[in-house]
């Protein structure tokens, strides 16, 4: 596992307004394409840091997802900007921001119509419900698929914890029941045998890398005197307590998917 690159952000080209954050299309100074996810939006800092966490689970755990990034935004950029609404999130936004490669061209997966089988399915129900990410829905899937491949995109609202400030050992023995509005539920027939398997993929070791990329200036919240040490102490605490666990979330996926069928 390697550390994240930092680049600059030298353009911005247009927002995508799907979501409720106002993630922007932007050029960095490799010459590359990203989505920018913006520290000055939304739920700030903390869905950046859902956003690093679940991507990076994701790719160790060996699913398919876009390359992230640090990107850069300096004091100069976007006063030229005349949407007084995103110059706004640009002033607010100075400073270390999340991108994730553009995958030109890929389209939407939709559970009812692309073809994925039971392992991948329970595969990525499984990451979700550890996660605690609550928007992998019919309505908005987070999945595209590029180059006839299963991509996962947009993890800012896994590790709803931290919003709560509820005690990361107690939040995370938490069976998950929005997994049962998951959308690849239905097709998700072999979870428990995908549990032992995903175990054996990832260590607290490279939970504890993962949490070290967080940067300290995403770790410094209003209000709240913790140290950037002690918030990512309490992400590995989270995560690790919940790897030893997972039989909880487990079995609750399974008895929801009983249910459905």
């Amino acid at each position: 596992m390697t550390d994240l690159r930092h680049q600059q952000v030298v353009r911005y080209i247009t927002p995508l307004r799907e979501g409720g954050s106002l993630p922007a299309l932007t050029e960095a100074d490799d010459g590359f394409k990203y989505v920018l996810k913006f520290r000055g939006a939304g739920h700030g800092t903390k869905a950046l840091i859902a956003e690093l966490i679940g991507g990076e689970v994701a790719r160790a755990l060996g699913f398919r997802v876009p390359e992230l990034v640090f990107l850069d935004l300096d004091e100069d950029f976007g006063r030229t900007e005349p949407d007084e609404e995103i110059q706004d999130l640009l002033r607010a936004s100075h400073g270390e921001n999340l991108g994730m490669h553009f995958l030109s061209g890929a389209v939407t997966v939709d559970p009812y119509v692309n073809k994925i089988d039971g392992k991948l399915a329970s595969a990525i129900v499984w990451l979700d419900a550890f996660l605690a990410n609550v928007d992998r829905t019919v309505q908005n899937t987070n999945m595209l698929v590029w180059n006839d491949e299963v991509w996962l995109i947009d993890h800012g609202a896994s590790l709803y914890f931290h919003h709560a400030g509820t005690d990361p050992e107690q939040a995370a023995l938490s069976p998950f029941p929005y997994v049962k509005s998951h959308a690849l539920l239905r097709k998700a027939d072999c979870i428990e045998a995908v549990d032992k398997e995903m175990r054996q993929k990832i260590t607290p070791r490279t939970l504890k890398k993962i949490v070290s990329m967080i940067p300290d200036s995403w770790l410094s919240w209003e209000g709240d005197e913790k140290t950037p040490a002690e918030h990512r102490q309490m992400y590995e605490t989270f995560l690790t307590t919940r790897l030893a666990n997972s039989s909880i979330f487990v079995k609750r996926a399974v008895d929801e998917r009983n249910a459905l069928i």
